[in-house]
């Protein structure tokens, strides 16, 4: 029996074999070509699953998805970006497999729930804050899916006291501020001369105004959203994965203000925003979870 896991990111997939003993130097990378997308997932999907029948897999992809018709439409895969039916062609290729769908949110809260710091809670919100934003919400130990698979899109939550373009075409969102790209795209309209958001951490070490400031308003930004999620679903533990959620960090100190700013009723003063301890590995630990869970 042979339980695979595939996640479908902005920039990659990534995909294992489950086992009792797997670790990160199981799991498989390879970019998203321009054409030949599907070739490239299934050559990775072939190479992961080795010569044992395949029974199950999960598969975590970045939204919009129809879990229902199975079917996703990343807008960064442009071959994809219409819908592309991720389960039918899994299915296909490994024919005695049950194939599950869900968003890269939902797989991370799953992640959590299952090998990090939610195991001891029934309520907690999830979130990755990379190049993109995303997240899961767990209500009652059971993570929070919505009626087409796209529950707890954080990343489009308008975020009060900004007006940023969002790419979905909304103005306000909170990946729109506090994403990596578009932390990026921001300092370099006030100047900023670096490319990447390790440059963009490391220029605000060394005390450089408009890294700090980019840092800063993200992390005003996550809190000010936090404490919004955090209110309509009286949560006091919020965990925080992602290459922007750096602790330490002047992103991650402006979110614990503006969290303490704004989280002031009195159910929420236990409010905890913690960094995750399996980091962006919750996505794909979460796909597994999928497939573990699959019947047969």
């Amino acid at each position: 029996m042979t339980l695979l896991a595939l996640e479908i990111g902005s920039q990659g997939f990534a995909a294992c074999q489950l086992s009792e003993d797997s670790g990160e130097d199981d799991i498989r990378r390879s970019p998203i070509p321009d054409r030949g997308v599907w070739d490239s997932c299934r050559d990775l999907l072939v190479e992961v699953a080795g010569t044992g029948e395949v029974t199950a897999v999960g598969i975590a992809c970045r939204g919009p998805i129809d879990m229902g018709a199975g079917v996703v439409a990343p807008p960064e895969i442009a071959e994809w970006r219409t819908g592309f039916g991720i389960v039918e062609a899994v299915r296909k290729l490994f024919p005695a497999a049950a194939v599950r769908l869900a968003l890269d949110g939902v797989c991370s809260a799953m992640g959590e729930r299952y090998f990090g710091r939610t195991r001891e809670v029934l309520d907690a919100l999830t979130m990755t804050v990379s190049d993109r934003i995303g997240g899961g919400v767990m209500v009652g130990g059971l993570v929070v899916v919505g009626r087409t698979g796209n529950a707890g899109q954080l990343g489009h939550v308008l975020v009060p006291g900004f007006d940023d373009a969002c790419e979905c075409g909304g103005r306000g969102c909170l990946e729109a501020v506090a994403g990596g790209l578009s932390a990026l795209n921001w300092a370099r309209v006030q100047g900023w001369s670096g490319k990447t958001v390790d440059d963009l951490f490391e220029t605000a070490q060394a005390g450089d105004e408009i890294a700090l400031a980019a840092l800063g308003r993200a992390g005003t930004a996550l809190g000010r959203a936090i404490a919004s999620v955090a209110a309509v679903l009286d949560l006091d533990l919020v965990v925080v994965a992602g290459t922007m959620a750096r602790p330490g960090t002047v992103l991650w100190k402006s979110l614990g203000a503006a969290v303490a700013t704004h989280a002031r009723l009195s159910f929420l003063t236990g409010l905890r925003v913690v960094p995750s301890e399996i980091g962006e590995a919750g996505v794909l630990a979460g796909a597994g979870v999928l497939a573990a869970m699959s019947p047969g």
